[in-house]
């Protein structure tokens, strides 16, 4: 029987032609898809609305926390610069930083946006004695108050609440139980520098009247319902600036 040499010879010719057409197209969208694609437009960053305060009266009103009563203070004899609130950031820190201007007898904690939380605070001649640059190596929940024995020396009717170290448990016994009445009042936050306490603390007060003032003893003294709400916003090991130099606008 005769063979056909022609047809078949056509015949694998078409098929190699197709199969080198489909290769150099498969090439072809090869070197589309490897192409760098056009980056996507970089939508702006919309900064959020501030965050609503609600009134002074609202703010400072009595509250009930940790099973003790707080008890409201009268916002209308408080200086209203040392009421809380959301202002410009003055300080330039990183977000999240806690900055302490004893000048001005403010502390901010900063935030996006270039805005900052600025709350008024009271100081006492330990609130001067230490500034540079710190963390909050530890915060406490209506923390006991240890009297230094500088100052039972001084007032000998805070013997009772004299500290001692026991060994054996390694806890600190004594001090002044917490209380409303308790001068670390609701919070207490504690300032280290390089691993070592500073002895500097930012703390609650019942003492409202000190608040903008510098008086005789003490840290950095809040009103309690802002150290409260200072205590939420600012975790453990937060960076804090402790400085005089500070110009506010």
């Amino acid at each position: 029987m005769a063979i056909d040499l022609t047809r078949n010879t056509v015949s694998r010719r078409t098929l190699l032609s197709a199969a080198a057409t489909t290769a150099a197209t498969a090439a072809l969208a090869g070197c589309n898809t490897s192409s760098p694609a056009t980056p996507p437009i970089a939508k702006p960053v919309i900064p959020p609305p501030p965050e609503t305060l609600g009134s002074a009266v609202t703010m400072y009103a009595a509250v009930e926390d940790g099973g003790h009563k707080v008890p409201g203070v009268p916002v209308e004899k408080i200086d209203k610069r040392f009421l809380r609130q959301i202002v410009a950031d003055p300080t330039g820190e990183a977000p999240g930083t806690v900055v302490i201007d004893t000048g001005s007898h403010f502390l901010y904690v900063v935030q996006r946006f270039g805005r900052a939380m600025r709350y008024g605070v009271g100081l006492g001649r330990a609130g001067f004695e230490w500034s540079g640059t710190g963390v909050i190596e530890w915060k406490q929940h209506w923390p006991r108050w240890h009297p230094p024995a500088e100052m039972i020396q001084r007032q000998p009717n805070l013997e009772k609440y004299r500290t001692d170290y026991d060994p054996k448990t390694k806890e600190w016994k004594g001090g002044m139980a917490p209380g409303i009445s308790n001068p670390l009042g609701a919070r207490a936050l504690y300032i280290y520098q390089n691993g070592k306490d500073t002895l500097y603390r930012v703390h609650g007060s019942p003492e409202w009247w000190t608040i903008g003032k510098s008086v005789s003893s003490g840290c950095v003294r809040m009103i309690n319902q802002d150290v409260m709400d200072l205590y939420d916003r600012v975790p453990e090991k937060s960076p804090i600036i402790v400085t005089s130099g500070l110009r506010t606008t």
